[in-house]
């Protein structure tokens, strides 16, 4: 099947890249990327490419010379399914906070109202692909909903998960180490497949498409992510060993990071993982161990977890020793809220729940990350407070520690301490003599990301303090 018409449901870090660099390498199919958002449809189709909703190098780029020519961005939903020959899920998939696997099970009323409205508004016949990060074998549930819900149509159900490092978002789209694409090894589960790997091969190597059965390639994810994720909680564990024993931490890393088997990918201390996969998708694979009886794997990968909110705990808690073991009415500089650096992405990143303890301690938090705005900021604490069971008068004292800052000088001038929580390269570049000088004496710099030079920071005088350093 020749794919002329593709409407992509979700707008986010996910649909709107992916589909930008689609409609991009395939000029003659037209694109249609939908959501009920009409604030971030609005921030897609604004003409200051500043403002499009997603932040990624390079983004605005590919979104100006495909836009308007193929590449378009629409509330209008239900014609665009209408029209479409293909159609990706590409929507939010948390982890339940009610019933059954709450805590850790994928909640995927999202996935299912998708299919739902797909099945009562398809007039012919659809392939429908999961580019959501799912369960393995939601594709049966998908299959389900479209069955019972329209007997007249065709749903072919194909598996696509993205395999993109936000911050480095198009370039891994671009030259992707592989593109993994699942479905049903009957007649038509191969047309589909090919139908799909015919729009990658347009500009990705055929030999790196790799195709699979639905259910390999829904687990793949899955299992991609908490690799990646159970080598930092790895590298992390060891950090508090290194500051016991002596040894240096990003010494012993790039000793085994030189064993070939190994390989030096994802072997940096931090204040701990943060974004939307990761944590999320651990927990989905506990409890789908747990589900089919296997205890002792699921405690495996729950380990994972558990090592990585002790590391961000334990950022905190240095933190406020080196104060004095006191931080009430002290002011701390927080550099950088974006869980990485080069994205606008705050979802579970460590600055929210390091920020929480130091204002649970009474600190006054003086907070500057370029990308992220102020009023994503005050969101994720509010999130966090209500998630904790705190009362309104509680939330509001809190919010009254924290100022939001939009020029970073701010974060320093008569501080106690800076900690820099988001590895963004501008924080290399700053004049951290003349940072110095404006702190409070003696000062700290907190650094759970490794970027700056310590020799120079020791030379004008800080006293640096890190994450398995000394």
């Amino acid at each position: 099947m020749k794919i002329k018409n593709i409407c992509c449901i979700g707008a986010g870090y996910v649909g709107g890249p992916t589909m930008s660099i689609i409609a991009q390498k395939n000029p003659k199919i037209k694109v249609h990327v939908v959501d009920m958002n009409s604030n971030k449809i609005a921030a897609w189709n604004s003409e200051n490419l500043k403002n499009l909703p997603v932040y990624e190098p390079g983004l605005s780029k590919v979104v100006k010379e495909a836009r308007g020519r193929n590449l378009f961005f629409s509330t209008n939903i239900e014609k665009h399914i209408q029209d479409a020959d293909m159609i990706f899920i590409s929507v939010n998939t948390p982890t339940k906070t009610s019933g059954e696997g709450k805590g850790y099970a994928a909640d995927l009323k999202f996935v299912e109202a998708c299919a739902k409205q797909i099945a009562e508004v398809s007039k012919s016949n659809k392939i429908i692909v999961e580019k959501s990060t799912v369960p393995v074998r939601t594709s049966e549930k998908i299959k389900e909903i479209l069955l019972s819900n329209n007997s007249d149509v065709n749903f072919q159900i194909l598996s696509n998960p993205e395999f993109l490092a936000e911050g480095t978002a198009m370039r891994d789209l671009e030259i992707p180490d592989r593109v993994l694409i699942g479905g049903d090894n009957t007649i038509e589960g191969k047309k589909a497949i090919n139908s799909l790997f015919e729009i990658y091969a347009s500009w990705v190597p055929k030999e790196n498409i790799l195709t699979t059965n639905l259910w390999s390639s829904e687990l793949s994810k899955l299992t991609a992510n908490a690799f990646l994720a159970q080598r930092i909680s790895s590298i992390n564990s060891l950090s508090e060993l290194c500051e016991e024993t002596g040894a240096n931490i990003e010494e012993v890393s790039k000793a085994i990071g030189m064993d070939s088997r190994i390989g030096n990918s994802f072997l940096k201390t931090s204040v701990g993982f943060g974004g939307s996969c990761f944590q999320k998708d651990i927990l989905n694979l506990v409890y789908l161990c747990r589900y089919y009886g296997l205890d002792q794997v699921a405690e495996f990968w729950h380990q994972v977890i558990k090592i990585n909110n002790y590391q961000k705990k334990r950022f905190a808690y240095k933190t406020i020793q080196e104060l004095n073991g006191n931080v009430k009415n002290k002011k701390i500089g927080i550099l950088g809220w974006a869980f990485k650096k080069d994205t606008n992405d705050s979802r579970e990143s460590a600055s929210i729940y390091i920020s929480n303890d130091l204002l649970n301690e009474g600190a006054n938090l003086f907070i500057y990350d370029p990308r992220v705005s102020k009023e994503r900021i005050i969101e994720d604490l509010k999130s966090l407070f209500i998630i904790n069971g705190e009362s309104d008068n509680e939330i509001s004292k809190k919010l009254n520690s924290v100022k939001i800052v939009s020029d970073y000088n701010l974060c320093f001038e008569n501080a106690s301490g800076v900690s820099i929580l988001t590895e963004w390269d501008e924080f290399k570049t700053y004049d951290w003599q003349r940072i110095y000088n404006n702190m409070q004496q003696p000062a700290f710099v907190f650094d759970g990301r490794n970027i700056l030079d310590r020799n120079h920071l020791e030379a004008i005088g800080f006293i640096y303090k890190g994450i398995g350093n000394h």
